[in-house]
């Protein structure tokens, strides 16, 4: 098992359009749909595996292009580390000072080393100065635990980071 790192900042409008945050339903619409609904599944499931906005269901970064990769580590503290460096880097950005605290950030390293460890994905979100979002995540991989059907998108050497 390893971890990758993903990162999203963007307008807050964008990462609210959760069509295109989710993967579109397996079945499209049946024969004699209203065409725009056509249409809106065939966007979506073209749109979905290659747009770089943070997914609803963290596991799903897995199917998006390899190169939103931030990293790779095999170790779970490595992991965390990224995250409490990204965290460290957009830190005096923070919308909420209380998010800004020094012990909460090493309290969000610490739990995510720990669930990390026990195979989960961990995710969060903040608001910079508005109207910025920003996401990081860091996902298992090979398997994912909540989706072990989704591949990892690296065939590099994992230990990057």
């Amino acid at each position: 098992m390893h971890h990758h790192g993903y990162l999203w900042a963007g307008p807050k409008q964008r990462f609210d359009d959760e069509a295109l945050r989710r993967p579109a339903h397996p079945d499209p619409p049946p024969p004699g749909s209203r065409p725009e609904l056509v249409q809106r599944h065939r966007e979506v499931a073209a749109e979905f595996p290659r747009t770089d906005l943070p997914p609803l269901e963290t596991a799903y970064w897995l199917v998006k292009p390899a190169g939103l990769v931030r990293g790779t580590w095999q170790a779970p503290q490595d992991a965390a580390r990224w995250l409490s460096g990204q965290l460290a880097a957009h830190a005096e950005r923070f919308a909420s000072s209380a998010e800004r605290s020094p012990t909460r950030l090493k309290a969000l390293e610490h739990s995510a080393a720990a669930r990390l460890a026990r195979g989960g994905d961990v995710s969060h979100g903040f608001y910079l100065e508005r109207p910025t979002f920003l996401s990081l995540a860091l996902v298992c991989c090979t398997p994912n635990h909540a989706m072990p059907h989704l591949a990892c998108p690296l065939s590099l050497e994992v230990g990057s980071g």
